[in-house]
């Protein structure tokens, strides 16, 4: 008997044990381990995904789609469920159709996949409508991605680049105006089968995804084509292996249409990367520093020396011979000689600011990437022959964005502005969060000296070889060609030269800045090659209902004068504007008050300066510590402030 309780009581010991150990494992799975099994398992039937958000797009100052992004779709069928036992084959043979019909795939192909493989997947990629109607077919899974789009792929599309995608980096405005346009990703919870294959869950959605803003830009479609077909008509005529355009808006600093062509159509961007030396387009600068600084008066005149000077050990010859000429003559006939004779009356330090003040050596500021500053060395890097160099427009560098820039300056009464790709950004919601306006950098000259610049350069075109090739009957053009020997790594290339024009129209009431470089054209002068594409654009775009041009200002700046007797340039009256000229924004006026800038550093003082219309000059290095005239002082517009730095003077 005690045996049997013993055998008994073993075994209900046992049992009790036993049960201990069920609940305990039930506990700890339960209680202490529930939450990291009921993940685990909901890893393996759900998975959180990122929603991606649309791009925004691109558009012109009017409105006309450049980029814009679209959906996309592959499309995954699932074998086992499309030919499900509830499916008959005629059912069947009707969905395969119309796979095949709705995503113009052969039907063999379709069918094949479908009955040969446990998963087919048709990449595409196929648009919404090519998928919608297979929305009630079972078995068929689209999955959706974000493409971007291009409604006239060939248009600006060096300018506009394309966005990051594997195997390729960003490039253009799609990389420069990335966080603008890239939106904010959104997340949702989707359902996975044993397969891994992945279904949608509506009710999951934890975040929507928000899409990116949409990007304005200066440029106008219609005056773009008219630039990239000039140009290109150009190459093939002149047989240049490359050619530049830009055109901008004096006023603001909006740049209305670039382009940069290989002779073969190739596009690229060196009309914001690849400085050349711009040749006698840059003889203005050194007028316009002699006139700003009365150095030089309406009757002054030097001795062309009849086409071949001698110089620092150098001849110097013109194409056009000069006897005595002014400084009007010497600009009208582009003379070597002359120019370099007037720029003896200027100071290294002088023909040095002139030049930095109009925006050489330094990048423009415009919303690209990479865009190249250009070469301008400092005197103390000078030779004994680099002032008459510089003033023929050798020994520095510039891009024809920069040179648009300075002519601009030149249009807006002495004004540089900031160029600018960007108009306007909105917001995924359709709100304005950006609008350009004009950004004065400095004035580089008084009104009334860019007036007379101006007048030269009318008198450039209607009284010199470029009369027939860029003057118009109705308005007047002001312009400057230029043509120089092109440098390679061993010196100047025999026979290779860069043809350059330089405009303003209309002369009278300035709407466009136009800049023209082709590279090693047949006709080698830029009278004979690229000041005839000049007319042709202008031509184009007096022809064409753009949007770039004012047609009100053109009808009241028709000149009443004969084309090819232009006024004096010393004489008469000049055309006065508030500055900076802008219509549709308040006149500023002609008084600033000097910034607070101390403690910040030189680059950001000088570009509050610079904003409200003042000049710089530094001393020393370091942080700022004041100015002079003093912070909150009240000067005139164009005043020069000096900066107090804490590094003393420089070494």
């Amino acid at each position: 008997m005690a045996t049997i309780r013993v055998r008994l009581g073993a075994i209900q010991a046992a049992l009790w044990i036993g049960i201990l150990l069920v609940w305990g494992r039930a506990a700890q799975l339960q209680l202490i381990d529930g939450d990291r099994h009921r993940e685990q398992a909901r890893s393996q039937r759900t998975e959180l995904v990122d929603l991606p958000a649309p791009r925004g797009g691109i558009y012109d100052r009017n409105g006309v789609p450049l980029a814009l992004t679209q959906e996309v779709f592959h499309i995954g069928i699932a074998p086992n469920e499309l030919n499900d036992d509830r499916n008959t084959q005629a059912e069947i043979n009707r969905y395969i159709e119309a796979v095949a019909t709705n995503l113009a795939l052969p039907h063999r192909d379709v069918a094949r996949a479908v009955s040969g493989s446990r998963y087919a997947y048709f990449h595409g990629p196929f648009s919404s409508a090519q998928v919608r109607p297979l929305a009630g077919i079972p078995g068929v899974h689209p999955e959706g991605e974000y493409s971007r789009f291009h409604p006239d792929a060939d248009l600006a599309r060096s300018l506009i680049g394309f966005p990051e995608s594997p195997g390729r980096p960003a490039s253009g405005l799609e990389r420069s105006l990335d966080t603008l346009l890239q939106g904010v990703s959104g997340s949702a919870v989707v359902l996975r089968d044993r397969s891994g294959r992945r279904y949608e869950s509506p009710s999951r959605l934890d975040a929507f995804p928000i899409r990116g803003s949409d990007v304005y830009l200066t440029i106008d479609a219609d005056l773009q084509e008219i630039v990239e077909s000039a140009l290109l008509d150009a190459l093939v005529e002149y047989e240049a292996t490359s050619g530049d355009v830009v055109v901008m808006a004096p006023a603001t600093g909006e740049i209305l249409a670039l382009a940069s062509l290989t002779g073969d159509g190739t596009a690229q961007a060196t009309v914001l990367t690849n400085p050349y030396e711009p040749g006698s387009t840059a003889k203005l600068f050194v007028a316009a520093a002699l006139i700003e600084h009365g150095l030089v008066s309406a009757t002054d005149s030097v001795w062309g020396e009849d086409g071949e000077y001698t110089h620092a050990g150098r001849t110097i010859r013109d194409v056009t011979k000069m006897g005595w000429g002014t400084l009007s003559d010497v600009i009208q006939l582009s003379s070597n000689i002359g120019i370099v004779k007037f720029t003896e009356r200027l100071s290294s330090s002088h023909q040095y600011q002139v030049l930095r003040d109009f925006g050489f050596g330094t990048p423009s500021g415009v919303e690209y990437p990479s865009e190249s500053r250009g070469i301008l060395r400092r005197p103390s890097e000078w030779s004994g022959f680099s002032r008459a160099s510089l003033a023929m427009g050798y020994e520095f560098a510039v891009t024809p964005i920069q040179l648009a820039s300075a002519y601009s300056a030149i249009a807006n009464d002495g004004v540089l502005l900031r160029p600018t790709l960007v108009r306007a950004v909105r917001n995924s919601a359709g709100d304005l969060i950006y609008q350009h306006r004009p950004r004065p950098v400095r004035r580089v000259v008084r009104s009334e000296v860019a007036a007379l610049l101006r007048e030269m350069l009318v008198g450039v075109v209607y009284r010199e070889g470029t009369r027939s090739l860029a003057a118009l009957t109705s308005y007047e053009i002001a312009g400057k060609t230029g043509t120089s020997r092109r440098v390679g790594p061993n010196g100047y290339i025999a026979g290779a030269y860069t043809a350059s024009f330089a405009s303003i129209f209309p002369a009278s009431d300035p709407q466009l800045v136009t800049v023209i470089k082709l590279v090693d054209p047949r006709g080698t002068y830029g009278s004979v090659t690229a000041a005839p594409v000049t007319r042709s654009v202008i031509e184009q775009a007096l022809a064409t209902p753009t949007g770039a041009l004012d047609r009100r200002r053109l009808t009241r700046g028709v000149s009443d004068e004969v084309p090819g007797e232009p006024r004096s340039v010393w004489e008469g009256s000049v055309n006065r504007y508030d500055w900076p000229r802008v219509t549709g924004v308040q006149d500023r006026d002609t008084v600033a008050l000097v910034p607070q800038v101390a403690g910040k550093s030189m680059r950001e003082a000088a570009s509050m300066l610079h904003e409200r219309g003042l000049r710089v000059v530094v001393d020393g290095w370091g942080r700022v510590n004041g100015t002079v005239p003093a912070a909150g002082d009240t000067v005139a517009i164009g005043t020069l402030v000096r900066l107090r730095t804490s590094g003393g003077a420089p070494r």
